[in-house]
């Protein structure tokens, strides 16, 4: 029974996106549809926009995480801002420097730059701001958002702890509860 499953998923998966072409006279139309399912193997189909312009508006965003994930595992030492040793606004300030923004050093002024973002809203990318043991209800962490679950509304997030660089959730108990807000600076 289960092998009859994984058959009738597979049938489905292959037929799909293949659309039936009727037998009629109107070759013209039997065309249009042949040249729609040569465009399924690059997704096109997705996009639906002969104007699109392949990830132009993620380049930056795909920039710095591939600058912040070279980074990782990187040791923690604090006042240090890189290229083998951060503190956590050393880190995002050494990345997003790499990129040509500048931000400031600590995090408590990152936290003024660029624009406020609601947890909603957010994207790969933004700076992400938290609360430490030694900052009391202030700003005293920071890291940049990996990617955002739309459905539980948790983040992952790129950022220099205590351990080195590495990627964190912010549902994890000592984050959940320490979110401050987000800014946006590209």
């Amino acid at each position: 029974m289960k092998n009859l499953k994984i058959f009738a998923v597979a049938m489905m998966l292959l037929t799909a996106g293949t659309p039936a072409l009727a037998d009629n006279d109107n070759d013209g139309e039997q065309q249009e549809q042949k040249e729609q399912c040569e465009e399924i193997d690059n997704y096109d189909f997705l996009y639906n926009n002969d104007n699109y312009d392949e990830d132009f508006e993620f380049q930056p965003i795909d920039n710095v995480l591939d600058e912040a994930f070279s980074h990782m595992g990187a040791r923690y030492r604090s006042g240090q801002a890189g290229p083998n040793a951060f503190d956590c606004s050393g880190f995002t300030s050494y990345v997003f420097k790499n990129m040509g923004i500048d931000l400031n050093r600590s995090s408590r002024a990152q936290f003024n730059q660029g624009d406020p973002v609601d947890k909603e809203d957010l994207q790969s990318g933004d700076l992400v701001f938290f609360t430490s043991p030694r900052s009391g209800r202030s700003i005293g962490h920071v890291g940049i958002v990996v990617d955002v679950d739309p459905l539980s509304g948790s983040f992952n997030f790129i950022h220099a702890s205590t351990k080195g660089v590495k990627v964190s959730n912010s549902n994890e108990r000592y984050y959940s509860n320490r979110y401050v807000g987000a800014r946006r600076v590209m």
